[in-house]
């Protein structure tokens, strides 16, 4: 990565030194003011810093040959060998949460698909991590090394986070090694940016940059309260706009890598939409915060929980739902056979139904259900052997699915810039009244479809 420097700091640098430094010399800072000790994270960063470490990995691409040169007759005379390889490097970060396993906390786009993994601690040691598991849909991995005297963060319950806090970002930005960065949190909640398929961050203003992933973002107690994940970055720089992954969520996920290697999430079997005001006004309902249940898959936990279409979803396990991307948060972090508690209103009444999450099944759907445009397609789930999506298995000639190129077998990956895994999380995404874009995978390539 090229840093690029600007060469007129320099001088401006060199006239403050020869004309604004007294002659006297510098005055020490005084350790005290009015008898109290200045404030200071020193103390606390001395402790939680050796808990985060810098990750390296390097993993093995296929070199792009130049078209003339794919024929093999090309190839046999300029004695090029089939296969090159290039190899390609990425930095990152991570936290240590366990201390006696060595169990480390990233991003599972640190790690992704990385051939070698290496961590480095602060006091110098290399190590060669291995992989736990992860889960690319919160955007969260676990690896682990094998090493004495190793510092774990303490985990804070996240959900006491209050905007207005103060936190610290610890990082490798830019591959400059370990650095700290101050702020406070701005927002709580951050969810609908179409950069996880689970989101529910939290917003600060503490500058993270590239190579800033998987850091810890701490109180300033030293306790991890959230992995720095992703930055808002119009201009490619840092404007005071980064995203952590709540530690209550990362610890959560984390429990399941450990256990399974990956997060074997369930179904409930609803699609709901924002409770909207006008909504709240045609259900004569004064609380604005909840999702409406728009569609109920037969013969599914909701089904059977005796939720209905029109119900008011208001609070997953006594958690408050503020729109259909919490419930889809709330409902993504639950795992097959979990027991789950909606409460909901239906009509005036509010009323309280328990579900058992049960195993995605092979369902076929009509389209045309979750949007106009869709309307004459049947959607199903791709094979074990094929990418997670949702598979167009049937495709009337006369649709408009059809009329813009779309086929049987093609498999939607994601929709309005949602990764999507079957039809639930499809009819999440989908808004019935407005456009959908789907990025579309057809064999070995992929390409994007716009439907209105």
């Amino acid at each position: 990565m090229n840093i690029k420097l600007i060469p007129f700091y320099v001088p401006l640098l060199v006239l403050n030194l020869l004309f604004l430094t007294p002659v006297i010399g510098y005055a020490a800072l005084p350790a005290f003011l009015n008898n109290q000790p200045l404030p200071s994270v020193a103390p606390m960063l001395e402790i939680s810093m050796p808990a985060v470490v810098n990750i390296s990995t390097s993993k093995n691409i296929q070199a792009v040959d130049n078209p003339l040169l794919k024929d093999p007759f090309y190839r046999h005379f300029f004695q090029i060998p089939e296969g090159q390889q290039q190899q390609k490097n990425s930095l990152g970060s991570g936290v240590i949460i366990d201390s006696s396993n060595g169990y480390i906390l990233t991003n599972n786009h640190v790690i992704d698909k990385a051939d070698k993994i290496m961590a480095t601690l602060k006091d110098g040691r290399q190590l060669d991590a291995k992989l736990i598991g992860t889960d690319p849909e919160a955007d969260v991995a676990v690896i682990q090394i094998v090493a004495d005297n190793l510092t774990a963060l303490p985990i804070a319950d996240s959900s006491q986070l209050r905007v207005g806090d103060f936190v610290v970002a610890i990082g490798n930005p830019f591959g400059l090694g370990q650095t700290v960065t101050s702020g406070i949190v701005s927002a709580l909640g951050r969810s609908g940016l179409g950069i996880e398929g689970y989101e529910d961050f939290i917003q600060t203003d503490a500058s993270i940059n590239p190579g800033n992933s998987g850091g810890a973002l701490v109180n300033l107690r030293g306790e991890f309260v959230g992995m720095n994940t992703a930055i808002l970055a119009p201009t490619g720089g840092n404007v005071g706009i980064g995203f952590a992954i709540p530690a209550n969520m990362a610890m959560t996920i984390k429990e399941s890598l450990i256990k399974h290697g990956e997060v074997r999430r369930g179904l409930l079997g609803v699609s709901t939409q924002d409770l909207t005001p006008e909504l709240a006004k045609a259900f004569n309902l004064q609380n604005q915060k909840g999702a409406v249940i728009s569609r109920i898959e037969g013969n599914s936990p909701a089904a059977r929980a005796g939720l209905e279409p029109g119900d008011i979803i208001v609070a997953v396990n006594a958690k408050q739902a503020k729109n259909s991307y919490d419930i889809r948060n709330m409902i993504g972090l639950l795992q097959i056979g979990d027991q789950v508690e909606i409460d909901y209103y239906r009509g005036a009444k509010k009323q309280t139904a328990t579900a058992i999450i049960g195993k995605p099944e092979h369902l076929v759907v009509d389209g045309g259900t979750l949007h106009p445009a869709l309307q004459g397609t049947a959607l199903g789930v791709p094979q074990k052997n094929q990418v997670e999506g949702v598979l167009f298995e049937k495709i009337d000639p006369r649709s408009i699915a059809w009329r813009i190129g779309l086929r049987p077998s093609d498999i939607i990956i994601s929709a309005n810039r949602y990764r999507v895994r079957n039809v639930e999380e499809l009819a999440q995404v989908v808004n019935p009244a407005g456009g959908l874009v789907v990025n579309v995978q057809r064999g070995g390539e992929a390409f994007l479809a716009v439907l209105r």
